[in-house]
């Protein structure tokens, strides 16, 4: 069964940074792409990050600069380094595994950027 568990996520003023994990169990995130996304209330579920099985990344234009992607393989982890934070930046943040068929999420973590 694979699960995906996220983490790290609270209240931080403007300009403050997080660090988001994702752990997941059940498969081996070697040999996928993993990403982050995010839900504001009110809005759809926007993608904010995406980092091959080889390393290579991809983020949304809002987030460039201030967010970094990264995994490690031997923890089954993915990370999301969240820098600069601004209060639009809010959000619930979800990491997402897909392995070809099925889109395996988690249970999402809540990040709040307010003074």
């Amino acid at each position: 069964q694979v699960q995906l568990v996220e983490s790290g996520g609270g209240l931080v003023q403007p300009g403050g940074s997080l660090r988001l994990s994702c752990v997941v169990s059940g498969i081996p995130i070697s040999i996928y792409a993993m990403a982050w996304y995010r839900q504001a209330p009110g809005k759809q579920r926007e993608l904010v990050a995406r980092i091959g099985s080889g390393g290579s990344t991809k983020y949304a234009d809002s987030v460039k600069g201030r967010f970094t992607i990264s995994r490690e393989n031997t923890k089954n982890t993915v990370y999301l380094q969240l820098n600069s934070l601004k209060s639009e930046d809010t959000a619930v943040y979800y990491c997402l595994l897909n392995d070809g068929r099925y889109d395996y999420w988690g249970q999402g973590t809540q990040v709040t950027v307010s003074s």
